[in-house]
């Protein structure tokens, strides 16, 4: 096994939540399945395509449907194309376990997981925006606008910073996942040839690599996997690094989140109550964040309006 800091050389990295390495594997192959949105947003899906990738890079915080994807996948083997399949890791162990046998056309490359959060959640908070601002039309749930390191929402053209929006903030809080996600058996039993993550810790581990705008962290677990990466590193930007420095910042790559006592209550709420009371009580400081971001702005504003009298006095 080997790891690598690494970012591909290719202007859609701006478009992917890192480094843009899934763009980079994917080029080499003639099929992708991959998790895009839905058209109108409420939802997440597997899709398959040949050509353009563009709907599936970036992170998709939701439960996908996997609809008839493995099946197609075991299509697309036996006709002998070459298949780049990318989800989780459990995703990637219940493909291989439908299909029942190693094909050395398939590449299996998984994202290393927080946990997968509640479909329903998800569609309550998108009817909630959408009272608000409108028709949920596209969604970046990783936008960079800001940087990397200060990701953020953006639906539509709206940006969301880190830590104001409660959908993220209940996702973040572990308190909407699936009950398989607070004891994950993929995490200790990993059939992937490669892993990809954020390189959490890159400016600790290989400064020379951050340049703000990410950087991914790539896990090389089978021979398959470091022959594609071999194929790739020219149109990257690479580094070995140790796996242990590299998974410091990142341990949903082997250990599961812990399950919130209130976690149980959480969903019996998200039954019976509005989206404005699941805020108040389970993400309070989204809230709290916007009143101190607009009292930090009145106080600057006041600051530069207290100079401007102060100097226009002394002008006098």
């Amino acid at each position: 096994m080997k790891t690598y800091a690494a970012i591909y050389k290719n202007e859609v990295r701006e478009k992917s939540s890192s480094g843009g390495m899934f763009s980079a594997f994917a080029k080499h192959f003639e099929v992708v399945y991959g998790v895009a949105m839905t058209k109108d947003c409420y939802g997440a899906e597997m899709i398959r395509v040949e050509e353009d990738i563009s709907s599936l890079r970036g992170s998709k915080y939701l439960q996908a449907k996997v609809g008839d994807s493995f099946r197609r996948v075991k299509e697309d083997l036996l006709h002998g194309k070459t298949v780049l399949f990318s989800g989780t890791g459990c995703q990637i162990n219940g493909l291989k376990g439908f299909l029942g046998r190693e094909y050395d056309n398939l590449i299996c490359v998984d994202v290393v997981c927080h946990g997968v959060p509640s479909p329903k959640l998800w569609k309550e908070y998108v009817k909630f925006q959408e009272r608000k601002y409108g028709k949920l039309e596209q969604v970046n749930f990783r936008a960079k606008d800001e940087c990397w390191k200060k990701f953020g929402m953006k639906e539509n053209q709206r940006y969301i910073p880190k830590g104001r929006d409660p959908f993220m903030n209940m996702f973040l809080d572990n308190f909407c996942l699936r009950p398989s996600c607070y004891a994950c058996c993929a995490k200790e039993h990993k059939l992937s040839d490669i892993s990809i993550a954020d390189f959490w810790g890159i400016e600790r581990v290989a400064p020379e690599m951050n340049d703000g705008m990410g950087t991914s962290l790539i896990i090389v677990r089978t021979e398959k996997g470091q022959e594609l990466f071999d194929k790739i590193k020219g149109e990257a930007h690479w580094q070995e690094v140790d796996y242990n420095d590299a998974i410091r910042e990142n341990p949903a790559e082997y250990c599961s989140v812990e399950k919130p006592s209130q976690r149980d209550l959480f969903f019996f709420d998200l039954q019976s109550q509005s989206f404005n009371y699941m805020i108040r009580k389970y993400a309070p400081d989204t809230k709290r964040i916007r009143v101190k971001i607009l009292w930090r702005k009145v106080k600057s504003l006041m600051k530069k309006e207290s100079k401007n009298f102060i100097g226009g006095g002394n002008r006098k």
